[in-house]
């Protein structure tokens, strides 16, 4: 996994940017939250980033900030949301302005994001509450609970594991959930995963 990116700033063209890394080029999707935060090109600049790995592409998600990285993780897991729905949520609001419209229920704010209807904000409120736990009725960020969990999954880290050796991401996602919840790192749940889908 490419967790974080430090180079040079190349180009922005939103939603996309080219982060030269000592010669090489990285192209990079971000949220326009992430962008306006950027320096100038030609300045260096850091990102955690997000690789999603498919048949036909592999593409990094860049983020400046931990937080934002954690709820794109997030976003991505609800049904119905992929990639591009989550940086356009992203780039709406800011982290904690959605976690306080899902705390709220405020579908009405939900749904002034560009492609987000009535049925996705209701989605995105009653997932987003189950993913966070009952930690998240406190300020997302604010609870270390909370961001640890987010941070730090290993299921999820373990799926995306999975997912770069070449499983596709419904074996991957159906091997993790066969593992008994009681693995508490990563590497035990890639382990585990790999051991079941040896055995089928």
């Amino acid at each position: 996994m490419i967790g974080r990116i430090i180079g040079t700033l190349v180009e922005k063209s939103p939603p996309e940017l080219l982060i030269d890394v000592q010669g090489l080029g990285y192209e990079i999707s971000a949220s326009m939250t992430t962008i306006y935060d950027l320096p100038q090109v030609g300045e260096q600049v850091t990102l955690f980033t997000h690789l999603i790995v498919k048949e036909d592409s592999h593409t990094l998600f860049g983020f400046t900030d931990k937080n934002e990285r954690a709820l794109f993780r997030v976003l991505i897991k609800v049904n119905g949301i992929g990639p591009k729905m989550a940086l356009a949520i992203l780039s709406s609001m800011s982290a904690e302005e959605l976690i306080a419209n899902v705390q709220d229920s405020d579908v009405t704010a939900l749904t002034r994001i560009p492609g987000v209807g009535k049925k996705t904000a209701e989605r995105l409120i009653i997932e987003l509450r189950d993913k966070l736990g009952q930690a998240a009725k406190g300020d997302l960020f604010a609870t270390p609970a909370v961001l640890k969990q987010v941070q730090a999954d290993p299921r999820q880290e373990a799926e995306a594991a999975l997912i770069a050796l070449g499983y596709k991401p419904q074996e991957a996602a159906k091997a993790i959930a066969a593992v008994p919840m009681d693995n508490a790192d990563s590497e035990s749940v890639i382990k585990a995963a790999l051991q079941g889908m040896l055995r089928k």
